[in-house]
């Protein structure tokens, strides 16, 4: 019968002098790979996918009308601005609508994560000024808050909203070949509105697709989508705007 250690053993006295080191510990020339840290480092893989697995199955598709701003707090949202700074600084709410003053950069975003929508989102410039004209609306978040987390961008730059954005590692099939920093563009001319006048920014997730409509108009389409369900957020870029409407509503039966 072979002793406990025989294994051990074994591949002690199959490998090289110096194979095994005493802390049993594999050696391959300069290089230690140590099997505890190998263990926990497994776990903590499968630990990440766990989470994003629960995320997805958390998340909400809408059944009925939600109104994601109250129209006098930031509850239900959260904040992730640039290097830490104070995000009060940077967002309030006065009179019904939010203001973002676009400095310094960063976002708000659901504490809840949704999928299948139309997200409908009411906004404005009060004023613009070259890199001071960008912001944009957030789709599919997804965790860790950085600046910028994956999620898809449903541009919100005067001038362009309509064209569609795959941030940080998410994909599509009508962005593949294409620079990483650059957007699905918009079909047609902007139909934006003068700056200090509302304008409707419209999100359609479906399954792995996405619409962007802009007052009223459709503007895009991407479709095969890696993500497909996430926190809902808007972006702080450099534009000082003011939002008075961010619903869900359920998707239309075809």
């Amino acid at each position: 019968m072979s002793r406990p250690e025989d294994s051990f053993t074994a591949l002690e006295h199959s490998t090289p002098s110096g194979l095994i080191g005493r802390n049993g510990s594999v050696i391959f020339g300069a290089m230690k790979i140590n099997f505890v840290k190998v263990a926990l480092l497994s776990f903590a893989l499968v630990s990440v996918n766990s989470v994003s697995v629960q995320d997805a199955k958390t998340a909400i598709a809408p059944t009925n009308h939600i109104e994601l701003f109250n129209g006098r707090d930031f509850s239900g949202w959260t904040f992730c601005m640039k290097d830490n700074a104070e995000p009060m600084q940077t967002w309030s709410v006065a009179n019904g609508v939010i203001h973002c003053t676009g400095k310094p950069i960063g976002y708000i975003r659901t504490l809840q994560n949704y999928r299948d929508y139309t997200l409908t989102v009411e906004s404005r410039f009060v004023k613009i000024a070259p890199k001071a004209d960008n912001s944009g609306v957030l789709a599919h978040m997804q965790l860790p808050d950085k600046v910028w987390p994956m999620c898809i961008q449903n541009q919100g730059k005067s001038g362009r909203q309509g064209d569609l954005f795959v941030m940080a590692g998410a994909e599509c099939k009508e962005h593949k070949g294409m620079d990483a920093n650059t957007p699905v563009p918009m079909h047609g001319p902007s139909v934006e509105k003068p700056v200090g006048e509302w304008n409707t920014n419209v999100t359609v997730c479906s399954g792995n697709n996405v619409k962007a409509i802009i007052n009223g108009k459709f503007m895009n389409e991407i479709t095969e989508c890696t993500i497909s369900s996430g926190f809902i957020g808007i972006q702080s870029e450099g534009g000082d705007i003011e939002i008075r409407k961010i619903t869900l509503e359920p998707l239309k039966s075809p």
